[in-house]
Formats: structure tokens, C-alpha cells, sequence
């Protein structure tokens, strides 16, 4: 959502508040907010987004004010996680002064991560995942960012900022934390550190794959472009099986099977030598599946 639309959507939600519509009104303009606003700071102090919005904290409707605190408190980590990583920036780029110790930045913030991407994991980078105030989605939260982090070379900030916005969406599409939550971001994880899908992560951390798509795609969805060729492929191959004219089989009471002893075997003959040689006979026990043949 760009300037121009929330500077619409924050005047629709005080028109509503001051005519005093119905509260499902006020919690669908409030709602699109939460999940198609991407706070920065120079978009929330050119709107006056923040203010707005947490003056519906003290709405007499409980819905809308806690609505409204979800609202701000998710701004104000991604924004607070943003300008972390600009000091850190600035920190790195400025020269340091005459006479003083300059304390080098870690290399995976400043430049990127250096090292083994395929065993980073916030509690080795000691990145702090403890944002929402509730433990089990703190958890989920830390699962986001080992996905994401996996073979990345991203820096730690970006990809928790990343990690804060998928848990987030997730927590949004799911209607709180619950089990179908938890499952979904343990399945995403999974996808993340699937060896054979390299290609989904740096989708998600460029923006290709936003955080709102990503916690509702398929597992058809997710599947990388060579895997979905290949299952495509394999769906082919099985119509034309299907398709293909099987032979006939005969079923016998005079055979009896070598195993179980029954007399119901399924049989069909085959030319496989010389004309002048005998057909093959193929049997199948229609009670126990064993198999044979004989000329």
C-alpha cells in the first residue's frame, strides 16, 4: 500500500469512527491495514498513520481497540528492527574518529553472512526472537528465521525483519495461535530447508513471495519449478499407462496355485518366442497374488 492509498484508508477509518458506523466497518478498514501496510518510517510520519491508528485504543468497542494495539505494536517492531539495521549501516561507513578504538561490526551485519549458511540458526547469532510476547509464537518466530537463513547470505537483521513479517501474516491468516498455525510455519520451514527448492527462500526474502502469499500457498505452490515439471511428467506417463489396452485375463478352476493350493487363478498368453514355439501362459493367484508362468 503506497502513501497515497493509506493516506485514503486512515481518512475512510476516521469518517467511520466520527459517523460512528458500524463496528464491522471499522474492523475491515483497520484489517486491511494490519495486512497490506509496509511501515517505514517515513511513510508512518508523512501520514500520521501511527497516531491515528492508536487513538482507536481507547475505542469503546474492545474489538476495534485491541484490533488497533495489534496494529501499532507490529509497526513499531518492524520499524524499530529497520532503523537497528540503518545504525548499524551508518556505524560501518563512518570512519572512525582520531584517538578513539573503533570496535569492529560482526561481518554478517555489515557485509553479509560469512561463514556456513547451511548452519545458521538465531541462537548461534544470537538474534533476539522474543518480539510478540508470547512464548509459542516467539518459538515459531525462531523457526521462521532458520528457515529463512538457511543458505542465505542475507544479514541477520534483514532476514528477522523478514521472519517478523511472515510470523505475523501467518498469525493473521490462521486467526490466532493455534494448531493449523503451528503447522503451517513448521511446513514452511520444511519447505525453506528442502535442498532440492534453493530457489524458494531468496523469493520470500526479495519481496517476490510476499509474507501474506507465502503463509497461504500450496504444497503444489511451493514446489520448486524443476519439481513441478518433473511431477507434470509423471502424471503423463501414468494417463498414457491408463490409456494403454490391457491384455485380457481369463480366470480357471483347472490351474491351481503352487502356494495357497486354490484353483483361482487369473491366466492370459503371450507370443514372447518364435512363432512355431508355444505361447507363454501368465497366472495369477486371485487369492494370494502369487505369480507365475509356464510354456
Amino acid at each position: 500500500m503506497d502513501q497515497r492509498e493509506l493516506d485514503s484508508q486512515l481518512k475512510t477509518l476516521l469518517k467511520a469512527v466520527a459517523e460512528k458506523d458500524a463496528a464491522s466497518n471499522v474492523i475491515s478498514i483497520l484489517e486491511r491495514l494490519k495486512k497490506d501496510v509496509v511501515p517505514t518510517e517515513e511513510l508512518l510520519r508523512a501520514t500520521k498513520a501511527g497516531m491515528i491508528v492508536s487513538k482507536q485504543k481507547g475505542h469503546a468497542n474492545k474489538d476495534i481497540a485491541r484490533l488497533a494495539a495489534e496494529i501499532v505494536a507490529k509497526w513499531k517492531k518492524i520499524v524499530q528492527a529497520e532503523q537497528s539495521l540503518s545504525k548499524k549501516k551508518i556505524s560501518v561507513s563512518s570512519p572512525p574518529k582520531a584517538g578513539s578504538a573503533s570496535s569492529p561490526t560482526p561481518a554478517n551485519e555489515a557485509k553479509g553472512f560469512i561463514g556456513d549458511a547451511a548452519k545458521r540458526r538465531w541462537e548461534t547469532e544470537k538474534v533476539d526472537v522474543k518480539r510478540t510476547g508470547i512464548p509459542s509464537r516467539d518459538a515459531c518466530l525462531g523457526l521462521m528465521y532458520n528457515g529463512l537463513a538457511y543458505m542465505s547470505v542475507d544479514s541477520s537483521s534483514h532476514i528477522i525483519v523478514k521472519a517478523i513479517e511472515v510470523e505475523q501474516a501467518a498469525f493473521d491468516a490462521f486467526k490466532g495461535d493455534n494448531a493449523e498455525y503451528r503447522a503451517k510455519l513448521r511446513s514452511l520451514f520444511q519447505n525453506l530447508k528442502n535442498a532440492g527448492n534453493r530457489d524458494l527462500g531468496p523469493r520470500v526474502m526479495s519481496g517476490e513471495i510476499t509474507a501474506s502469499r507465502f503463509v497461504v500457498m500450496s504444497h503444489d505452490e511451493l514446489k520448486s519449478a524443476e519439481r513441478r515439471k518433473e511431477d507434470e511428467k509423471l502424471h503423463l506417463e501414468n494417463m498414457k499407462k491408463a490409456q494403454t489396452p490391457q491384455i485380457e485375463k481369463s480366470v480357471s478352476d483347472a490351474l491351481q496355485c503352487s502356494r495357497c493350493k486354490m484353483k483361482k487363478v487369473s491366466y492370459s498368453q503371450a507370443q514372447t518366442r518364435s512363432a512355431d514355439e508355444p505361447m507363454t501362459t501368465f497366472c495369477e493367484c486371485t487369492n494370494c497374488g502369487h505369480r507365475w508362468k509356464f510354456s
